[in-house]
């Protein structure tokens, strides 16, 4: 049988500002470096009330408007009727799931343990996906004379909606 003898990695071989190995094994009595601790009832309180807030339907929302300005500007710009409904159906393709996936997110039963909210939301993005693909394969059956370069252009801007979420967060109040 062949062996294989891997280095292990020196404790010394990353030295911090101060002097000190990075890696060396020593007490946590030192202020500087406490472990870290579990927060208090209270303190998880004050942190999650201080988190942003955003809602999946405002995400939802957003979708739905970005998709109604492209179809708005498809009309302006076109006013053909089919390429209009190319693009509103490009928006459906992302917001109809994502709906669908909102929904069954913020349900009730997510609240009940963290494994089940897991559960959930994996099983409702599961769905989310499914329902894209469907509706991606029927698309051309459901529009007939489907443009697909504007619908999928339409999908696309809708979809970018979710890194700008990130920014759209809502702070909460802070008490005075």
């Amino acid at each position: 049988m062949l062996k294989v003898a891997l280095p292990r990695p020196s404790p010394d071989a990353v030295i911090r500002v101060d002097g000190r190995p990075a890696f060396a094994n020593h007490d946590f009595d030192d202020e500087r470096e406490a472990p870290v601790r579990p927060l208090t009832r209270a303190e998880a309180a004050d942190l999650a009330a201080r988190q942003p807030v955003l809602s999946p339907w405002r995400v939802v929302a957003a979708q739905w408007v970005v998709g109604l300005v492209v179809a708005a500007l498809v009309q302006a710009f076109t006013g053909e009727r089919l390429l209009v409904a190319s693009a509103l159906y490009g928006a459906a393709v992302v917001a109809v799931p994502g709906a669908l996936m909102a929904r069954g997110a913020t349900s009730r039963l997510g609240t009940i343990s963290p494994l089940v909210s897991t559960v959930n939301v994996m099983g409702w993005a599961t769905v989310k996906i499914v329902v894209s693909v469907v509706m991606l394969a029927f698309a051309s059956r459901i529009v007939p004379g489907l443009n697909w370069p504007l619908m999928l252009s339409a999908l696309v801007l809708c979809m970018l909606t979710y890194p700008f979420a990130l920014l759209w967060r809502v702070r909460p109040a802070q008490p005075t």
